[in-house]
């Protein structure tokens, strides 16, 4: 028999007890169905208040990469490291001549922590040096949990740390300002180069950032960014934290980067990858004090091969959270895109099907994760108000994206991982005539209210090595050979129409942001595919061939030129409310709503087109025509006049739609401005 719940409480469907005076959280209040997990969202606040309290003020907390590692001060240098189980450390590099007896270390006052200190003019930029641990497994020459720059030997193939230059950077510029609706431009700094070889932040800075300005992209996020052993990871198995990619050049050639995009009046985020780390004894941070257990959990990622972090460690978190602090301060990075969120928030990675509301609350969270996620949110929130932070998070975890004091996670924008998985699925298994306009609409809509996303069509996933990008889904081989302006092509007629169809739908209808992976506004022709073993160690992959979309007589030019018009249509979009159906109507395949004051309409038919198609719209009046997919210059048919002016009386409104066209219109208020005067007179 059950007990009598005590007065002043209820018993709630799962049976557990609520206080008739517990506070509602807001969460609850926006989404009833969360009403089971009240005390659960409370509880996940509290972690995070508690946690707070526990550290104090978080920027002062967030400080390890100002006295971890090496620093400089007018008497010299210092070099510390957290390595609180080993026996011994010394300090070994090119200053004396790789001696591990030579400058020992000894603990300080800080638990843990290991230091010594050394002359001024014993160090100078350039040289390399490492530190040597010996613990429970022997001795060992590691690299800096800390170091600032690491450099590969071209002859060993081994890393080290290197002294970087000391000189401080003369910064230009400020950072943008709020971004509202955010147009990200996602880009691989190394891959953004035509030649065959790794590209350079200033050759991005200088070639690339001008592309991404006059296109009317108004975020970067650059990927790859923190120091990796092998290239071909894209960068998401990162080794040293602190470190600046030095394929790409220096730390000063970042700022630089970062400096010029600032300049153009673009915003810049990190994909900083705090899910999980490189494997790498000699790299990395694995049983760094002689055992494992410091940094990490003692079981891999079973998908990734890789360690994972241990969050509920203080010394984790600070780590974690001075990481974010240094990119934001030492680089004016202007906030982050997380990776592989959905993995750290979950025991199981995310590896189950999301298809209740328990696998959020009760079936294996990672609540020490969570609290991670909170705390970083405010920390870089605390450190630039503008900072945007998007999470990568495909279970939809209810208040991931709202505030702190709701219970939530804190993040500004979560990615639409379901639609570009969407598309690709349509293009492999379903012929166009048989496309569910009802389930395109409802996968392009479905989103948890109050949390803002950001819509993409394809990103670097899409572009791997092992499938295509959407441009190769639709074309294919014909791209090798019918790309020329006047060659009419009917694979390549589709495929450029519904390119740019189906990006134009994802920006209009997925999200209050959008996102596009460096190339695919053009269509990029093949995979993305970095040098290694089984391609010869080719880059022939690992580029972009932006002389496609600059070549006038090709048809790549076209799909460029319509993502900037595309992109100018999103500055009136992203930033209001979500679209509101008009007309659905699957027997001719035709779609029309409308968003931001814009009419949207769609004819997804292979071959029919209609006259005369008449919907409703919200207001009376004329409409123009302010962008057309079928356009002779977007590479279309031409079948649209673009001089039109078309009424609707009793607010219908009645217009031409060929097929395979996406039509954009808005109110013609220099029509109503000559009404108006006309019955003033």
């Amino acid at each position: 028999m059950s007990p009598i719940p005590p007065v002043g409480w209820l018993v709630l469907c799962y049976g557990e007890l609520v206080s008739e005076q517990a506070e509602v959280p807001e969460l609850v209040t926006l989404d009833p169905w969360l009403e089971p997990y009240a005390n659960e969202i409370r509880a996940r606040r509290e972690r995070f208040e508690e946690r707070l309290a526990e550290y104090g003020p978080l920027r002062e907390f967030a400080r390890s990469h100002e006295v971890l590692g090496l620093c400089r001060s007018d008497d010299g240098w210092t070099f510390r490291e957290w390595a609180p189980r080993a026996t011994g450390l010394s300090l070994i590099g090119d200053f004396n001549n790789w001696d591990r007896q030579s400058h020992p270390l000894s603990r300080s006052s800080e638990p843990g922590v290991w230091e010594v200190r050394l002359p001024q003019e014993v160090l100078q930029p350039g040289m390399k040096f490492k530190v040597h641990i010996t613990g429970a497994n022997g001795g060992h020459d590691r690299i800096p949990s800390h170091a600032r720059l690491v450099v590969q030997d071209e002859q060993s193939k081994g890393f080290s740390a290197e002294v970087p230059e000391q000189a401080p950077f003369p910064w230009q510029h400020c950072g943008p300002g709020p971004v509202t609706a955010p147009r990200i431009y996602e880009a691989h700094v190394g891959m953004a180069t035509e030649e065959n070889r790794v590209g350079s932040y200033r050759e991005f800075a200088e070639k690339v950032l001008p592309r991404v300005v006059r296109l009317g992209y108004n975020v970067v996020q650059l990927m790859a960014v923190a120091e990796h052993p092998y290239y071909g990871s894209f960068g998401y198995h990162v080794a040293n934290y602190f470190a600046p990619s030095s394929r790409c050049g220096s730390p000063d050639d970042l700022r630089y980067l970062i400096d010029t995009a600032h300049g153009l009046g673009l915003a810049v985020l990190m994909d900083v990858v705090h899910s999980h780390s490189v494997k790498n004894f000699a790299e990395g941070l694995a049983a760094f004090d002689g055992q494992e257990g410091l940094y990490f959990l003692r079981h891999d990622h079973p998908q990734w091969d890789s360690r994972l972090f241990d969050y509920g460690r203080p010394e984790v978190c600070r780590f974690l959270l001075s990481n974010l602090a240094y990119w934001m301060t030492e680089f004016r990075f202007d906030g982050f895109r997380f990776d592989g969120v959905t993995s750290m928030l979950y025991h199981h990675h995310g590896n189950i099907v999301f298809d209740h509301y328990d696998r959020y609350f009760k079936d294996g969270v990672e609540w020490n994760a969570v609290t991670y996620l909170q705390l970083a949110n405010r920390l870089i929130h605390e450190i630039n108000p503008n900072a945007l932070s998007v999470a990568e998070d495909m279970s939809g975890m209810p208040g991931l994206c709202r505030p702190l004091t709701e219970g939530g996670l804190g993040f500004d924008y979560r990615l639409a991982m379901g639609i570009p998985d969407h598309w690709i699925k349509l293009l492999k298994h379903q012929a166009d005539e048989d496309w569910n306009l009802a389930e395109i609409y409802h996968t392009l809509t479905n989103r948890r209210d109050g949390e803002k996303t950001i819509a993409y069509a394809e990103s670097h996933d899409q572009a791997l090595v092992g499938d295509k990008t959407l441009a190769f889904w639709l074309m294919d081989a014909a791209m090798y050979h019918h790309m020329a302006k006047d060659d009419d092509h009917p694979v390549i007629e589709r495929g450029i129409a519904l390119h740019k169809i189906l990006r134009l739908l994802t920006l209009a209808l997925g999200g209050e942001g959008y996102l596009n992976f460096m190339g695919n506004e053009f269509g990029h022709p093949e995979w993305v595919d970095f040098p290694r073993e089984g391609n010869g160690w080719s880059y022939h992959f690992a580029r972009r061939q932006w002389s496609l979309a600059d070549h006038s007589g090709l048809k790549y030019r076209q799909l460029e030129v319509f993502d900037a018009a595309m992109m100018a249509v999103a500055g009136k979009v992203l930033p209001t409310p979500g679209a509101k159906l008009l007309n659905l109507d699957e027997a001719n395949q035709c779609l029309q709503f409308e968003r931001g004051n814009l009419i949207f309409a769609v004819n997804l038919s292979p071959v029919t087109s209609v006259a005369n198609y008449e919907f409703p719209v919200p207001m009376e009046g004329s409409y123009r025509l302010v962008l057309s997919s079928d356009d002779p210059t977007f590479g279309g048919q031409g079948r649209i006049d673009d001089r039109l002016v078309y009424p609707a009386p009793a607010g219908r409104l009645r217009i031409y739609l060929p097929c395979r066209t996406m039509l954009v219109l808005e109110k013609d208020n220099q029509k109503a401005k000559v009404d108006e005067a006309a019955r003033a007179r």
